[in-house]
Parts: structure tokens; C-alpha cells; sequence
């Protein structure tokens, strides 16, 4: 992870682009997939789409830092770090709260995307804290 994140310091608009395409990425299998095939996840498909538009805001935010962007990443890769931590948290509280009516499908669907998002977060989050602005 250490080699990770000394990559990540070195290259930190390349962080954006990540986090660009995997929030389109969670955007749209939420939004496409897990609503139109509730009946494999069993989330309620109001929380779904919660989800899936803070996803698309996620992603339109890191899209948006790739392009414009030229110094100056830090606040904003913490910022999206932060968010993606809090995305998490959301999303494990709907875990728990929705656990009796998930099939085995949607709780490992939206436990791995906590994993995955988590470990982004702390990358993101250990670049920001990483990198001093020059």
C-alpha cells in the first residue's frame, strides 16, 4: 500500500480520473443493474437511487478536477477522499439497517463496493496528508 501511495503522490491527478471512472462505474451498475434487478439485492430501490446520484455527483466532482485542474490537488483530493469515506458510512448504515432483506447477492455487492471505496478513501486521503503544495 505504501508503494501505492508514493505512486499516487507523485501522479495525483491520475486519483481524479480513478475516481471519475469508478463512480460512473458504481453510478451505473446501480442505477442500470442492482434497480432494474432489485429482486437479486433487495435494497429498496429509493436508496438505490440515492446512491447512485451521489455516485454521479462523485463523479462528475473528480472529472471535472482531472480536466480543470492544473496544481493546487490537495484540498480537493482530501475533499473527495472525505466524501468517498462518508459515501461509505452511508452505505454501511443501509447495509445494517437493510441486512434482514438482503439476498446474499446485494449484502456482498454492497460490501464490496465499502471495501473497494474504503481502500480509495485511504489512498486518496494518505496522498492529500502526503504531499505538501509546492
Amino acid at each position: 500500500m505504501k508503494k501505492l501511495i508514493e505512486h499516487f503522490v507523485e501522479r495525483q491527478k491520475a486519483l481524479f480520473l480513478i475516481d471519475s471512472i469508478g463512480a460512473f462505474t458504481t453510478a451505473f451498475l446501480l442505477f442500470i443493474i442492482v434497480r432494474r434487478c432489485n429482486e437479486y439485492f433487495q435494497m429498496p430501490e429509493r436508496e438505490v437511487t440515492y446512491l447512485s446520484a451521489i455516485a454521479v455527483l462523485f463523479s462528475i466532482y473528480s472529472a471535472a478536477c482531472y480536466v480543470f485542474l492544473k496544481r493546487g490537488f490537495k484540498p480537493f483530493i482530501r475533499c473527495i477522499g472525505i466524501a468517498n469515506f462518508l459515501y461509505c458510512a452511508s452505505t454501511l448504515g443501509l447495509l445494517i439497517k437493510y441486512y434482514p432483506t438482503l439476498t446474499f447477492i446485494g449484502t456482498t455487492y454492497f460490501a464490496t463496493e465499502i471495501v473497494i471505496i474504503s481502500g480509495l478513501s485511504y489512498v486518496e486521503l494518505s496522498v492529500a496528508t502526503a504531499k505538501k503544495e509546492k
